[in-house]
């Protein structure tokens, strides 16, 4: 077996949404990321959030610190030397490709060439709308996201380039220096059978969310039939979901602690959008949440349905010491039995 990867969900935007408000400072973001290279982690991924939703709005009455995490994420590449930084998610119809592709580069050559960007429409209509008005009444995201990763592969491959579509248009653009790495990994997330299209179409991971193993086994298989049909090999396709972790004594105690957080809460709320039409689906369907052993047998399950990252783990806790008393038991006691 190869080497499994656990990355690190680092809290640029989930105050009100996975943890309680306040939670973490900027800073805290850059000493977590720093925290989890010394444990062994491989990446640390920071979330895109730019207006507060109205129920967060509703349930907190004090508004939450949202990150730009392209920025934060330049901090820990600066404060660390081996881990990679990442997005998970990146939300691409909040942004102009160009200065995407910019930003993105730029980045890649802060950090030496270990930026990861995973991307997706967004979770949250409302702050698409928050921030572009009515203009925007019929906009489809998901092809906002199709020319945007279009126009990125473009912007990082070709000389001064021009793109027509019906939401980006540019002419005669040299963006110059490309990424360091060539290619420059992009993951597409979601849960949508259109976001595994997305996967073969443009993409070097898959980074879907809180899916259960043999819903992950077959997304995985419809990823392929696609391959197949486009002629593309995607033999070193890196398959990265994320999940919730609550790791305590027994299972028992886990799950109990676990339905006490905010992050469970916030799960609730994400079977209206990310999570639709999972509302059946129970603790052990969505989280890695357990005893150790019970953890390690969890992981095991979707190693053998295909996974090879880890990505974007969301300690449940509700305080940032508690994060990395969790984030170091699961380093310490989980990690090594997946480090062949």
């Amino acid at each position: 077996m190869a080497k499994i990867k656990f990355g690190v969900g680092i809290p640029t935007g989930e105050e009100g949404l996975m943890y309680p408000i306040p939670f973490a400072s900027a800073r805290d973001n850059v000493m977590i990321a720093q925290k989890a290279e010394e444990m062994g982690y491989d990446s640390v991924w920071g979330n895109d959030h730019v207006t507060t939703q109205k129920y967060v709005r509703d349930e907190f009455h004090k508004a939450p610190r949202y990150y730009a995490p392209l920025i934060t994420l330049s901090a820990i590449a600066e404060a660390t030397q081996r881990i990679k930084v990442a997005t998970a998610l990146l939300v691409a119809p909040f942004r102009h490709p160009v200065m995407s592709a910019k930003e993105i580069a730029t980045l890649d050559h802060i950090s030496n060439g270990r930026v990861i960007i995973g991307t997706s429409i967004g979770a949250y209509l409302e702050e698409f709308r928050n921030m572009n008005g009515s203009r925007v009444e019929g906009f489809r995201r998901g092809d906002m996201l199709d020319e945007h990763l279009a126009a990125l592969r473009l912007l990082w491959k070709g000389e001064p380039c021009s793109f027509s579509g019906r939401y980006y248009e540019f002419n005669d653009v040299e963006s110059f220096p490309k990424p360091v790495q060539e290619p420059l990994p992009i993951y597409i997330g979601g849960n949508s059978p259109m976001g595994r299209r997305r996967v073969v179409d443009y993409g070097d991971g898959w980074l879907p969310a809180a899916l259960p193993v043999e819903q992950v086994r077959s997304g995985i298989a419809e990823i392929r039939a696609y391959a197949e049909e486009k002629g593309r090999d995607i033999s070193g396709l890196d398959v990265a979901p994320q999940f919730f972790v609550y790791v305590a004594k027994t299972k028992e105690e886990a799950e109990k602690k676990f339905l006490e957080t905010q992050m469970y809460k916030h799960s609730v709320s994400l079977k209206e959008t990310t999570l639709k039409g999972q509302q059946s689906l129970g603790i052990n369907d969505m989280a890695l949440v357990g005893s150790v052993e019970h953890v390690k047998e969890r992981i095991n399950q979707y190693v053998e349905a295909g996974v090879t990252t880890f990505a974007a783990m969301l300690f449940s806790t509700n305080t940032v010491p508690e994060m990395l008393d969790m984030m170091q038991l699961f380093a310490e006691e989980i990690i090594p039995a997946f480090d062949c």
